[in-house]
């Protein structure tokens, strides 16, 4: 027989608090232990008093407490009292036998205090006990339960009902009986299963478990409306106790739930009803709808709330005293719950809670776990690229500027790079306030007097006149509210990237700062125009920064240069001239990757500057930049031609340096770090000569288009895959990360030695017939064309 009192059913102890169950225990045993002292207390005096009468004597007569009433009465006495000689001697006698013996006859008679004062003070504990009067064993008196009284025509009629009574005794005989049946089954041996059976039970238990999972999962993706309750029975699940499935259980029915949340879920947050509309009737279908939306949020809510709990427990590494999970298992639940939290960052950024999960993940992206702080990095890239209006934009940058100044800007870099995945450009805003507001067709006049009459034109003439407004109030007003929370989130950005600078100038945050400005520059005020550049050129001129560093402070000066900036009158030639002292810094191995940032910085500063840069400045950068075409890896010299390509086009008078004859005084000097003062018209571009024997096919066309002086058609133009491309597209495009050659290197066909040998020596007679060819030139002291020798004296 089940005892419903002591053993809980499994739905009671759902909807019982752990705490709650504890406290009920806590008070039962102090009822306990309150009931037993009592009684041993009453033992203890019940002895006391059976000892104290067994060794008890006669005492004898009181002696009185007030000496002056006693003094009078004695003086009373003896006036009053009768001589002993006038006594028989047999009264004599019985008069002291009398006083020897002790007896409720005997009292003190000087005393004026009542007869019953020194009989009660003396009377012991077994007399008070036998004083007390028996009660009758009858029946205990029934507790009623008072309800709302009947009001007829006689009066009011008090209504009650009896409160059951449980019999304790009969409770206590099942108790006992189940303490009985309990022994008798721990008497009995379990059977011992060997590692194969134990393998087989837990497969069996574990794919019930996922039946089980399955079907409630269906049913309520089938009828949520109707199979809402049973998200609690799906949610009790993550409170598995077998040790063995514990883990794997839980772990499904996390993503479970996260899966049937994400379908389920309305596109519309949903708020809390009101005192005075749950007051109010409504139909059957709202009724259920609000219902519905209930269960809905409360069940989420002791979702997130688990999962919150998962990862605070691992962290803490705490582990409960009821838990059947190890430590090192927990870790795998934790992760399970962050990916499930990501999940609903990105897929539920309009539906309730999503300011607790910000608060949640936020802080995970500075978790020591390398993959737990990328899970959680990478969803909240996810949501900025997806958030088009901008209101979890904001609430994520909220807490992110408050963890970097929580944390004395001790973060991981990921935290702020994050930033450079806002969508806060103005032709997007343009973009997205034209998707929200589409242009609807009206009818046209033509249309109206063909298929309406005169009233109906006139009822669709107001018509349209009120659509019209209403589109243009809808449109403004959430271009406004847009550009309104852009503006809140860039100025928090801005906050922390000035306060990074300010404070934290050797922090490893700065490259990020840098890179982040180097994007939002344009969006700056003008009015911190100068007082940044002056903090830009000392970062720089410290020496505390690494190249790529100084590269985003001079990407960042010239960003802010070239969009609002355009109105100040500044010469940034400090940029050009670090610039240009610090291209030879890259090579073919490690800075291989700063060349990407150098090319953004090339075209900021040369092509959408154009009209501010000098012809001398301008020839010295592509001298230069030919110089290290020859150093850096292919994807490289394809970037840095296209860029020269690009000055080419852009600049007069840049063909000079494809001709040998020096274009005014001076020699070049190519180890001045002044580009203005270099002489760099009295060189030649001879590095596109060896650039056309390069092993990569696309640096050999470019270097040729380049010698043919970058012409835009004809025979010497590039193909449109190539002329179309900017230098960083190309420099992506040929990049070699993953080891591979693009284009892909053709397979080559074997052949006879003899063929080859006959090869060699072809080419060995060409080299020898050009090799003496140019030296009896220079002999003769005849002028050589420079220009000429490289388009003729191509080989292949």
């Amino acid at each position: 027989r089940k005892n419903t009192k002591r053993v809980p059913s499994f739905r009671k102890l759902l909807r019982t608090s752990q705490i709650k169950l504890d406290n009920k225990l806590k008070n039962k045993q102090y009822k306990q232990k309150s009931a037993a002292k009592k009684y041993r207390k009453e033992q203890k005096k019940l002895r006391e008093a059976v000892r104290d009468a067994i060794s008890r004597k006669p005492f004898p007569l009181e002696e009185p407490k007030k000496k002056q009433v006693a003094r009078k009465w004695e003086e009373k006495e003896e006036e009053d009292a009768l001589p002993l000689d006038m006594m028989d001697e047999d009264d004599l006698k019985l008069m002291e036998d009398l006083a020897q013996k002790a007896s409720f006859l005997t009292r003190d008679l000087s005393s004026d205090e009542p007869v019953h004062v020194k009989k009660r003070k003396h009377e012991s504990v077994i007399e008070k006990y036998e004083k007390m009067p028996r009660r009758l064993q009858t029946e205990p008196e029934k507790e009623l339960i008072h309800l709302l009284p009947i009001k007829d025509k006689s009066g009011i009629i008090p209504q009650a009902v009896e409160k059951p009574v449980l019999d304790v005794a009969h409770d206590e005989e099942e108790d006992t009986e189940d303490v009985e049946e309990a022994e008798d089954f721990n008497e009995e041996p379990l059977p011992v299963l060997t590692p194969e059976e134990m393998a087989a039970q837990r497969r069996q238990k574990l794919q019930e478990r996922k039946m089980h999972i399955a079907a409630l999962a269906s049913a309520i993706l089938s009828e949520p409306d109707t199979n809402i309750k049973k998200l609690k029975e799906l949610r009790a699940m993550l409170m598995e106790q077998d040790p063995n499935v514990a883990v794997i259980v839980r772990k499904l029915v996390m993503v479970s739930l996260m899966e049937i949340f994400k379908d389920i879920a309305p596109s519309y947050k949903i708020r809390p009803l009101t005192e005075a509309e749950k007051a109010t009737k409504v139909k059957k279908e709202t009724q259920k709808l609000r219902e519905f939306e209930e269960g809905l949020v409360s069940q989420y809510k002791f979702y997130l709330e688990n999962l919150e709990q998962t990862i605070k427990d691992w962290k803490q590494r705490k582990l409960k005293k009821s838990n059947v999970i190890s430590l090192k298992a927990y870790k795998g639940l934790a992760e399970v719950a962050v990916k499930c939290l990501c999940e609903l960052l990105v897929a539920l950024p309009h539906f309730n809670f999503h300011n607790n999960i910000i608060v949640l993940i936020v802080p995970l992206m500075n978790d020591p776990s390398k993959m737990i702080s990328e899970l959680c990095v990478e969803a909240v890239k996810k949501l900025f690229k997806q958030d088009k209006l901008g209101y979890a934009s904001l609430g994520v940058v909220k807490v992110i500027s408050g963890l970097v100044r929580g944390r004395n800007y001790d973060v991981r870099p990921e935290v702020l790079k994050v930033f450079l995945h806002l969508r806060i450009k103005e032709v997007e805003l343009q973009k997205d306030s034209e998707d929200i507001a589409p242009k609807k067709k009206f009818m046209t006049y033509k249309e109206k007097r063909k298929n309406l009459s005169r009233m109906q034109r006139k009822w669709k003439k107001a018509e349209e006149k009120l659509e019209r407004e209403l589109l243009e109030a809808e449109a403004s007003e959430s271009k406004e509210k847009k550009l309104k929370l852009h503006t809140e989130t860039l100025n928090i950005v801005f906050v922390t990237y000035f306060r990074i600078l300010k404070k934290a100038q050797k922090s490893p945050l700065l490259p990020a700062v840098l890179e982040g400005l180097a994007k939002f520059a344009h969006l700056i005020n003008v009015e911190f125009f100068d007082d940044l550049l002056i903090v830009l050129h000392s970062l720089i001129a410290s020496g505390d920064l690494s190249y790529r560093e100084s590269l985003h402070c001079v990407l960042s000066a010239f960003h802010i240069l070239s969009g609002q900036g355009d109105v100040l009158n500044i010469d940034p030639m400090k940029f050009y001239t670090h610039l240009y002292k610090t291209l030879f810094s890259l090579h073919a191995g490690g800075t291989n990757e700063d060349i990407g940032i150098v090319l953004q910085c090339l075209d900021v500063m040369f092509a959408k500057r154009r009209k501010q840069v000098s012809q001398q400045r301008a020839l010295a950068f592509l001298k230069r930049l030919s110089i290290l075409a020859l150093h850096v890896l292919p994807n490289s010299s394809v970037g840095i031609l296209a860029t020269n390509r690009i000055f080419m086009q852009t600049f007069p008078r840049m063909d000079l340096l494809l001709d040998n004859e020096s274009q005014g005084s001076g020699v070049y000097l190519p180890e001045l770090d002044e580009p203005e003062h270099c002489n760099a018209q009295n060189t030649a571009l001879w590095e596109l000569h060896l650039l056309q024997r390069h092993y990569h096919p696309t640096v050999q066309k470019f270097a040729s288009h380049l010698i043919a002086g970058a012409p835009t058609e004809g025979s010497g133009a590039l193909p449109l895959d190539l002329s179309q491309r900017s230098a960083t597209e190309l420099f992506e495009t040929y990049c070699m990360k993953e080891m591979t050659f693009n284009p892909p290197v053709a397979s080559v066909t074997p052949r006879r030695k003899d063929t080859f040998s006959q090869m060699d020596s072809f080419v060995d007679e060409e080299l020898n017939k050009q090799l003496q060819q140019h030296i009896n030139d220079t002999v003769a002291h005849k002028p050589l064309d420079f220009a000429k020798h490289l388009k003729e004296s191509s080989l292949a």
